[in-house]
């Protein structure tokens, strides 16, 4: 019997921003893997075997993923959002390159509705230009190369997108990541704190960079930065599409 693997996003929280083809292969599937709070999306049913696992161990639960479809296994590998999005799908392939036994194995990425672009269209416009997304934690890079990026991004005017703002282990890197925007950036620019969007629990809230605080922000936040000429419109924010 022939296996499979299928990296899927599950979009960023709303089930109906799950995609059909992410809902069919799910359907298909004999096991699922993931991080745990995200295997607790996909319901239960006879013959589905679920793998929840801690959120440290992508490269131990990408490498199951392998030998689970080399045994004929139907796997999907499931993330919140997009898989390509600092999510499971580099790290199967990152395994895959460790362990070349498996290269035959058949592997599709299947897209989803990252958290960021389901913040942005909640918030109006504010990616409509030219824009960057960076992963603000250092448990995979160091924290030097985080404040170098965020500081090229801002001098190339880039909007910003964060992920992984702040969490209770590391609540000083956002403190000092409102430090560099400030400096880079100035006190107007517009920034937007959007929190477990898609969900009951949604929250979106615009303030200028001056006015922003570090616990604006959690594990469950997307941060919006606009670029110098990001505007509000009512309660909409819009980057406009021509440069200036």
């Amino acid at each position: 019997m022939s296996g499979w693997i299928a990296i899927a996003g599950l979009g960023p929280g709303d089930e109906a921003l799950v995609t059909p083809e992410v809902t069919d292969v799910l359907g298909q599937a004999t096991d699922v893997i993931g991080y745990i709070p995200y295997v607790a999306r996909v319901a239960p049913r006879e013959g589905l075997n679920l793998h929840p696992t801690d959120n440290r161990v992508e490269l131990d639960r990408a490498l199951h993923a392998l030998q689970l479809a080399a045994d004929g296994a139907r796997v999907v590998v499931v993330s919140s959002g997009d898989p390509g999005v600092f999510a499971m799908a580099s790290a199967v392939f990152e395994a895959l390159e460790k362990h070349p036994e498996y290269q035959d194995t058949d592997i599709r990425v299947l897209p989803g509705i990252t958290a960021m672009l389901a913040a942005a269209a909640h918030a109006g416009a504010p990616l409509g230009h030219d824009f960057c997304a960076i992963n603000l934690s250092d448990n995979l890079k160091p924290w030097d190369m985080v404040e170098h990026r965020l500081r090229m991004a801002a001098r190339g005017d880039f909007a910003m997108a964060f992920y992984n703002p702040r969490s209770k282990s590391r609540p000083h890197q956002f403190e000092r990541t409102l430090e560099i925007l400030l400096e880079e950036c100035g006190p107007e620019r517009l920034i937007i704190f959007a929190r477990a969007v898609s969900t009951k629990d949604e929250a979106i809230r615009t303030v200028p960079l001056g006015e922003a605080t570090p616990d604006m922000a959690d594990m469950r936040t997307v941060v919006l930065v606009g670029n110098a000429a990001t505007k509000r419109i009512g309660r909409y924010v819009y980057a406009p599409r021509s440069a200036t």
